[in-house]
């Protein structure tokens, strides 16, 4: 599935809807904790936390295959850098965002698991930056400092499970990390814990991880189920050494060896100290498998006296055993009961042979109806999801079926002694309420035991207890029909299927009788089967009975029938006196060719127990290419063909087969494919075979919707998410409804001129749209209004005419997926029916994209999601592509969406067609692909439930209008100088980016400009129409930035403008300079002489001889030239009084 894809031991298997499906149930512990819960969880890697284990296990669930026991491929990462870098994260995770720091290093490979997180802080220096080591330290620091400050309480993952710690803030304290907090300058400047209150958020946690999801239960599928199927491998092995007379000597404790050595090493290393219940392994042979041994049975001391000789009835060998196996650090665990000796006698030509009337058969038929009722039980409860029904089911099941065997007389005594039952394990092993809310996504136990089975023919005491159990996973999701009512769909997988139901091994008498069976095919005269054709050759048989499973033996065929030695139940023979039609066929593929063999009553005696059905049909199936795949045709074929053979060989194709038959065929064939050992070639190596189940694809694709949460699915969309077809397919065509392109991006990344470009390049080819919100003070999206606009559309006079489009640009900070839901969402249905997303594409400018280091602006990633947008156009210069940051950015939004298509467009400008249709595409919101990834990724989306959050850095808008031009030399500087401005977090009173109309002073004509702060790009272009918003202002500005105010940006544009003229000053003797004084000197220096001075050219000098190098009147001079010169200065301050200096705000 799109946005689902299996984990496999490498990089590309990280799952991004795994990865914010985990961070979601992390953060639902801080919503739904009521106001006693803590803000934020913090969680600290390597030495900054003293290797805290709780830590280390809440980043092995976020981060999985990256930290842990599924490490990725990483032995080249680790020459590069040690385990310390890699380490090197600190993760604050609060309710709707997530505060991530990371070092260059590893931020590569963190990447990945965050990208598709929600509102993330990323905090990151370059790799130029992070070579200084003491301002890297520094950095880590602040940044931690930064993350909690707006926290008070936070939880701490203080211990891992299986390793409990009472938890101690003063331990915490001692964290290098949380030391550094105290430090001066860089740090808080006081003792963490006693700033913030602590919380043990473990226990809580726990419960998280122990719900599985697609990426868990991959992993129990790769790694536990194999480990859990080697231990059966091991037990059929050691079984194998066994002939039919040392069989005899086997004891209980030598069988279960392996089973018990499994469990109880896992249990060493597993260290669980709580008291909560857990199954147990145990084998137990014949009657020492009564109720009290049940009971009083112990995995750490097995019995070596009980052996299979003395634990039959009156101290004779047993008929069964019953087993089971677990595991110790997980939820798999399944019960079997097998048997010693057969349920068949071969057919040797003697037409009046009975039904062999033993234990193994009686205990093989109880053990039928056992395992049947357990399936229907598992059945019911997967669609009920009640434990009681499933019993009621069960157990019915069970009696019912033993009257259909003929054992009545069983009923009434084992009615009482049959015991149903259904237990929830979590990923520990620890056995769970089923009424606990958890247990819905955790592997379920079904079982079933039939305790003290009486021996009623022979009245020798109880023949002892059938076992059977099985591993299972329920998946269940909602459906939303097309009324509005909500109905469930359900499915279920059973994890152990693979470990075979049946299993028997011959005793002596049985060893006898298939010998001579098998001299049938030695023997050069005629026998019951006629005379052989071919050797023996290797072969596979199955039936449809819920206990046949693929086995391998030899198969003989004979003019009259055939033979076929089975591994465990030895001879089987097949006369044509048995036979009813023989069906061959043999797919042209180069398949498995099957021969199906239908058989009447008569053969029931001389057939195995388990390969008994309803249908009477044996499937043998023939490798290609193989020994008795080519003797078939050569030697046999021609041979059953004569009339006089008595064999109704008809040769078929695949439609004539049955449901029953193409499903053996199946799982044949599958098994053929997987170029494995069969499941029971003598069990040498038991194969896991649920990977090659035919339903196993169609449930994980289930269980990938169902694990994400409980929202319902759109009927409509059902065969889209669960189509096994390409994923490319035709899209039906949207008829008249108007198709809506939406254009979103920040602020500066160059949208609006993309939106602009693109209708004027297209208008010829119909009547366009365009919605463009107007700006809103909080900075955010408002649902209604483009609502209204859509209803408005349809109620105007005017009508929408041809064949409409609609472009829809969306305000800067807002998530994509709130658009969405606004269009899809109309509360008028009829609105609502009339509009359709043909594509969203999101328009990025790099060098606009980031605060500081990688500190993207709120919303870029959300902006760009996966399953929403389809193309993602970079705006940006092309000689900008090698810049760092560039590619970064570029890096960022692969991550975040890797199906995007990438278009370059410098300024907006699209240049290339394929790029316009791509844009303009009708279909892209409504593949396949897209869909899938919209219901894994955003659950609840279709109705309107999914949230986006906000993130912890808020930006604002503020539009401020005015009516007066400004000066060109004065606003390009001003803008430039924004830049220098920045301020470090938390950010107040930056300004990132500017747009609005103006008119500057050198020009009447009316401008548009749009400045951006990070990139430094300033356009300033004439306007092509009036303002949307606010049509009686002729100068507006829009300001993006963080704690914004009015009165500052007013400030700011003042300088802007031509300034205002001040009242000059008098003029006073102090405020003379020398020059003036020499001036006015010059001027006047030659007036008349008071009596008794003369100047003789150079100075003045009086009767006494005493020379002046000034007039002897010049201070009258003086003040004669200020009253004149004040004159002026209060005619320019009359006329400033009268002429008035309005402000740039001023109406």
């Amino acid at each position: 599935m799109a946005g689902i894809r299996r984990v496999n031991g490498k990089l590309s298997g990280i799952n991004p809807a795994v990865s914010c499906s985990r961070l979601r149930r992390v953060q639902a512990l801080l919503c739904d904790g009521g106001p006693s819960a803590p803000e934020g969880l913090l969680c600290s890697l390597g030495i900054d936390s003293r290797y805290n284990e709780g830590c280390s296990e809440l980043a092995k669930f976020l981060f999985y295959g990256l930290y842990g026991r599924n490490q990725l491929n990483l032995e080249h990462v680790l020459e590069e850098f040690p385990d310390e870098t890699l380490d090197d994260v600190i993760l604050l995770i609060k309710a709707q965002c997530v505060h991530l720091y990371c070092n260059p290093m590893n931020y590569s490979y963190l990447l990945p698991y965050v990208s598709h997180w929600r509102n993330l802080h990323l905090y990151c220096m370059t790799e130029a930056e992070y070579e200084d080591e003491e301002a890297a330290e520094e950095f880590k620091i602040s940044s931690f400092v930064t993350m909690v400050q707006d926290c008070y309480r936070i939880g701490v993952p203080y211990s891992s499970q299986g390793h409990v710690q009472r938890f101690d803030v003063f331990m915490v304290e001692k964290w290098p990390l949380i030391q550094a907090f105290a430090l001066e300058g860089i740090g808080g400047g006081s003792f963490f814990t006693m700033k913030y209150k602590l919380m043990d958020m473990s226990e809580k946690l726990w419960k998280v991880y122990n719900r599985l999801d697609p990426v868990s239960l991959e992993n129990l599928l790769t790694e536990d189920l194999v480990n859990f199927e080697k231990q059966w491998t091991g037990f059929f092995s050691s079984m194998d050494l066994e002939s039919h007379l040392s069989i005899l000597e086997l004891s209980e404790a030598q069988a279960g060896e392996a089973f018990r050595t499994y469990y109880s090493h896992g249990l060493i290393s597993s260290n669980i100290t709580d008291k909560s219940k857990s199954q147990q392994p145990f084998v137990l042979f014949g009657k020492h498998s009564s109720s009290e041994d049940l009971e009083a049975y112990s995995f750490n001391f097995p019995s070596e006296s009980h052996q299979v000789r003395n634990t039959g009835l009156e101290g004779s060998a047993a008929r069964h055993m019953i087993l089971q196996c677990v595991a110790p650090k997980g939820p798999l665990a399944c019960s079997r009961t097998y048997f010693f000796g057969t349920t068949h006698s071969p057919y040797l030509g003697n037409p009046n042979t009975a039904q062999k009337n033993t234990d193994v058969l009686l205990l093989s038929q109880i053990y039928s109806a056992a395992v049947q009722a357990v399936l229907s039980g598992i059945k019911c409860y997967s669609f009920t999801s009640s434990a009681t029904k499933a019993q009621d089911v069960a157990e019915n099941t069970f009696l019912v079926l033993l009257d259909s065997m003929d054992l009545s007389q069983y009923r009434s005594s084992l009615r009482s002694k049959c015991e149903f039952g259904i237990q929830a394990v979590n990923m520990e092993g620890r056995i769970i309420p089923l009424t606990d809310g958890d247990s819905r996504y955790v592997v379920k136990t079904a079982s079933m035991t039939v305790r003290d089975i009486p021996d009623l023919r022979g009245g020798r005491g109880a023949l002892g207890s059938v076992v059977f159990s099985e591993s299972f996973l329920e998946s269940g999701i909602n459906i939303q029909q097309k009324d509005g009512t909500v109905s469930s769909d359900s499915c279920y997988t059973i994890l152990t299927t693979s470990v075979p139901r049946y299993a028997c091994w011959l005793m002596e008498s049985d060893f006898k009788q298939s010998e001579q069976a098998q001299h049938l095919a030695k023997n050069e005269e005629g026998t019951c089967v006629g005379r052989a054709l071919t050797a023996a050759d290797a072969a596979y048989v199955i039936s449809s009975s819920l206990l046949s499973a693929p086995e391998e033996g030899k198969i003989v065929f004979l003019s009259e029938g055939l033979l076929f030695i089975h591994p465990q139940h030895g001879s089987i023979t097949l006369s044509k006196d048995h036979i009813s039609s023989i069906k061959f066929y043999d797919p042209d593929c180069g398949g498995v060719a099957s021969l199906l063999v239908e058989y009447d009553s008569g053969l029931l005696p001389h057939l195995p127990f388990p390969l008994r059905s309803a249908e009477r049909c044996l499937l043998f199936a023939l490798q290609p290419r193989s020994k008795s795949h080519r003797a078939f045709y050569s030697k046999v074929l021609s041979v059953w063909k004569k009339s006089d053979s008595g064999l109704n060989l008809q040769m078929v194709e695949e439609k004539h087969l049955s449901w029953n038959q193409k499903n053996m065929h199946t799982r044949l064939q599958k098994l053929h494919d997987s170029q494995e050992p069969p499941v029971a070639k003598r069990r040498g190596s038991l194969k896991t075979s649920y990977c090659q189940l035919p339903e196993q694809d169609m449930f994980l694709q289930h269980f990938a919707l169902s694990s994400i949460g409980g929202e319902p699915i759109l009927y409509d969309h059902l065969q889209v998410l669960f189509t096994s077809a390409e994923l490319k397919e035709p899209v039906n065509s949207h008829g008249d409804k108007v198709v809506i392109t939406i254009i979103t991006g920040l602020p500066g990344s160059h949208k609006k001129r993309l939106c602009d470009f693109l209708v004027q390049l297209n208008k010829e080819h119909g009547r366009w749209l365009v919605y463009r919100p107007g700006p809103d003070p909080r900075g955010g999206f408002s649902a209604s209004d483009l609502q209204q606009y859509m209803s408005g559309l349809l109620e105007s006079p005017r009508g929408l005419g041809p064949k409409p489009r609609l472009l829809v640009l969306s305000p800067g900070y807002t998530d994509v997926l709130e658009v969405v839901q606004a269009v899809l969402l109309h509360p008028d249905p009829v609105v609502q029916a009339c509009f359709a997303i043909g594509a969203v594409t999101a328009c990025v400018d790099p060098l606009a994209s980031c605060v500081e280091h990688r500190f993207a602006l709120p919303k870029l990633l959300e902006q760009c999601s996966q399953g929403m947008v389809s193309a993602v156009v970079f705006t940006g210069g092309p000689g900008e592509q090698k810049n760092p940051l560039v590619q970064h950015v570029q890096q960022l939004v692969r991550s975040a969406n890797p199906t995007a298509a990438f278009i370059l467009a410098e300024g907006g400008a699209v240049t290339r067609n394929e790029d316009v249709n791509l844009i303009f595409s009708e279909s892209s919101f409504g593949e396949p692909q897209m869909l899938r990834a919209r219901y894994v990724l955003y659950p609840g989306w279709c109705k309107g439930r999914f949230s986006g959050g906000c993130g912890c850095l808020v930006l604002s808008q503020q539009r401020v209008a005015f009516s007066r031009p400004l000066e060109r030399l004065l606003f390009v500087p001003g803008c430039k100088a924004l830049k220098s401005s920045l301020r470090p977090s938390p950010y107040r009173g930056n300004v990132y980016n500017v747009w609005g109309k103006l008119q500057f002073s050198d020009s009447e004509q009316l401008m548009e400009v749009s400045y951006n702060t990070l990139s430094g790009s300033l356009c300033v272009v004439p306007d092509r129409g009036p303002d949307p918003v606010t049509p009686g202002a002729s100068c507006f500005l829009v300001f993006d930035g963080v704690g914004l105010t009015e009165d500052g940006l007013k400030d700011w544009l003042r300088l802007c403008a031509k300034q205002k003229q001040k009242k000059k000053p008098k003029n006073t003797k102090n405020s003379l300079s020398p020059q003036d004084i020499r001036s006015i000197h010059r001027a006047r220096h030659l007036e008349p002489l008071p009596p008794g001075y003369f100047y003789n050219g150079h100075q003045y000098v009086d009767i006494f001889g005493e020379k002046l190098s000034f007039h002897p009147y010049m201070e009258e001079f003086i003040q004669e030239y200020l009253a004149e010169a004040n004159k002026e200065v209060e005619l320019f301050n009359r006329q400033l009084e009268l002429q008035g200096q309005p402000d740039l705000f001023d109406p």
